[in-house]
């Protein structure tokens, strides 16, 4: 009998609770997270718990596989968290119905501002919460800019002029969600027809699109580009790895926003406990400190300083010497109002534009860019280059209704492929020898070269 009341309590002591995320998140956040949450865990409840995290890639991915499974297990699909993403991810989940609702404790959210220069900090229907916040803005290279005569750009638009060619950094938005957030900003702040203008010259400027929005800062801090697309804990990363004095960075005055980057749980969640109590954490001084204190500080992280921000506004004033970021985002006031429910309702067919008017015919966007800077890119050449097949209002529309209708979406690629074809061609003349002949060449000679090789083995 004792024997089995050995072996019982055995068991108990070795299992451990479970808590599986899907996050876009770096490895830093993920380690300082678990390691933070399973000591609180196990001093609250006496329990351990084990944490797996998923990465299918950047936010983007991550919607599409979140859709792709709901889509067959509408019920649950064995995760319990989606953690960071940004905003907007967010209100789509929200809408489609595959976020649970669950409220903070009063003395938590209380101490939690409803919006921020007019955000929505959290979701009135709980279903979401700002675990952190997260700034847009232009990282750069003030040694590079030196050598190479250049001067700082704080405005979006200048990383669109003819002068930046080749020197501007940015990932892939289609990849990145904080990436395709500046370029949903640039559309809001400029409006939809010069968005589109600074987006094709920004995009002709980029010297390689990055899959990894991560990459971009260390591409500006190595001189491999001057300046770069950046969120906010990114560029500070390098700031303070190489030194204020060689890196720079700048949010846009009025034409940028901070916005929240969020958390939530997913319908089904299998361990629906561990997830609020993980959300208690995060949202709580004890998780918030991780965000924003330096690495070493009394409470902070421990091996991964992560440079971002609180969303308490009480712990900018608790111990301002123990914060690793110095810009307060409760004092930063921006007059430039986001419309986050449009830029949630178009992110996918915003995404698809980028992608067919810019990045993939990039060869030809650049060859049509700088015939026309050679010939001082006049307003009705930028104005030309930068067309787009669609307005904003029937952009919003087809989002709204046909754009996840697989054959429509393709259909629509197709023509605005040959539309930026088109634009891009009557700017340049075909090059003398075409790429694919050079292949069919080289193929050629390498078939040649076996026939010889094998007349020789049999001879």
């Amino acid at each position: 009998m004792l024997s089995v009341f050995l072996l019982s309590n055995v068991s108990v002591v070795g299992a451990a609770d479970r808590l599986v995320l899907l996050s876009p998140h770096w490895e830093g956040i993920k380690n300082e997270f678990e390691r933070a949450f399973k000591s609180q865990y196990l001093r609250q409840t006496g329990r351990t718990v084990e944490l797996e995290w998923m990465d299918v890639g950047g936010t983007s991915e991550a919607m599409r596989f979140l859709r792709s499974e709901f889509k067959n297990k509408p019920a649950g699909i064995g995760i319990d968290l989606f953690f960071g993403g940004g905003l907007e991810p967010y209100l789509a989940l929200k809408q489609e119905n595959l976020l649970e609702s669950y409220v903070l404790p009063k003395e938590l959210l209380e101490k939690i501002p409803r919006r921020l220069s007019g955000v929505p900090l959290y979701d009135p229907g709980h279903t979401w919460y700002g675990a952190t916040l997260a700034g847009f803005g232009i990282v750069y290279n003030k040694v590079v800019l030196e050598l190479i005569k250049r001067p700082v750009i704080t405005t979006w638009e200048g990383l669109a002029s003819p002068g930046a060619f080749g020197w501007v950094g940015s990932s892939d938005p289609r990849k990145s969600g904080s990436v395709h957030m500046a370029y949903e900003i640039i559309l809001q702040a400029y409006g939809w027809e010069k968005g589109w203008r600074i987006i094709t010259g920004l995009g002709a400027n980029v010297r390689n699109f990055r899959d990894s929005a991560g990459q971009i800062p260390k591409d500006v801090a190595t001189g491999e580009v001057a300046y770069g697309l950046a969120i906010d804990f990114y560029a500070w990363a390098q700031v303070n790895e190489a030194g204020a004095d060689k890196i720079g960075f700048v949010m846009p005055e009025n034409l940028t926003v901070i916005n929240p980057d969020c958390i939530g749980i997913l319908r089904g969640a299998p361990n629906r406990a561990v997830a609020e109590a993980f959300i208690r954490f995060v949202m709580s001084a004890a998780g918030q400190k991780l965000w924003l204190w330096a690495k070493g500080a009394p409470d902070g992280p421990q091996r991964f300083q992560l440079n971002r921000f609180s969303v308490l506004p009480s712990l900018y004033e608790l111990s301002p010497q123990s914060t690793a970021v110095k810009l307060d985002p409760f004092s930063w006031h921006s007059d430039f109002v986001f419309d986050d429910k449009i830029a949630s309702a178009r992110w996918s067919i915003v995404d698809d534009l980028i992608g067919v008017m810019v990045i993939d015919p990039k060869g030809l966007l650049n060859r049509a860019w700088g015939a026309a800077a050679a010939d001082g890119l006049t307003e009705q050449e930028w104005q030309r280059l930068a067309a787009m097949p669609i307005s904003a209002a029937e952009a919003l529309k087809i989002a709204q209704t046909q754009w996840k209708d697989p054959a429509f979406r393709n259909h629509k690629l197709i023509e605005w492929a040959q539309f930026a074809r088109a634009k891009y061609q009557t700017r340049t003349k075909p090059p003398l020898i075409r790429p694919e002949w050079l292949s069919l060449f080289g193929l050629g000679l390498i078939a040649f070269g076996l026939v010889s090789y094998s007349r020789k083995r049999r001879s």
